[in-house]
């Protein structure tokens, strides 16, 4: 049975080009390019492989509330029996469906390719260790500066992404 080379045309991480000096006519020197994502390569890595597709990142508006101050552009379903908006003229204001739903299998996925996890203390932290690849940790708002220093701190230990690690940091000069 014939089997084909894997190619490795469309692969980020690895690409085979000729070598400029050949030592013999087959021979080809494979270049590795660490792909790292945001910046860090010693971090975990996203188990999340396939492409996140948006069908549609802008919000859906009221219809009419750019004419209204009284109506706010949180999305209202229009219920009026002569309605453009809700007969669904061309044209008109789009109204939500279920067409314009994420995939399940990247539903509530970050563009880094992990999901969110809002943790207010070192112990809700612990929850993450055995699936770091698919959650990543974003420190609440109202968490103290000596606080998210511990949280930062063990995440690095548990090898756990944190979104927001920098927020709140300043410089120590009295220690």
């Amino acid at each position: 049975m014939l089997t084909r080379p894997v190619s490795y045309k469309h692969h980020a991480a690895l690409q085979t080009r000729p070598c400029r000096r050949r030592r013999s006519s087959s021979s080809l020197r494979v270049r590795v390019r660490v792909v790292t994502f945001g910046g860090r390569s010693e971090m975990a890595v996203p188990l999340l492989t396939t492409k996140i597709v948006k069908k549609r990142t802008k919000h859906f508006k009221r219809a009419h509330s750019d004419r209204y101050i009284g109506l706010k552009p949180s999305w209202r379903r229009p219920k009026g029996i002569d309605s453009r908006v809700r007969r669904k003229f061309k044209g008109c204001t789009l109204m939500p469906n279920i067409g314009y739903g994420s995939d399940k299998k990247t539903r509530h996925y970050l563009p880094n390719k992990f999901k969110k996890f809002v943790v207010h203390n070192v112990s809700e932290l612990e929850l993450l260790m055995m699936h770091n690849r698919t959650y990543c940790a974003e420190i609440a708002h109202n968490v103290s500066t000596q606080k998210r220093k511990n949280i930062v701190e063990r995440a690095a230990q548990l090898d756990i992404v944190v979104t927001n690690k920098l927020a709140r940091l300043r410089s120590q000069e009295d220690e």
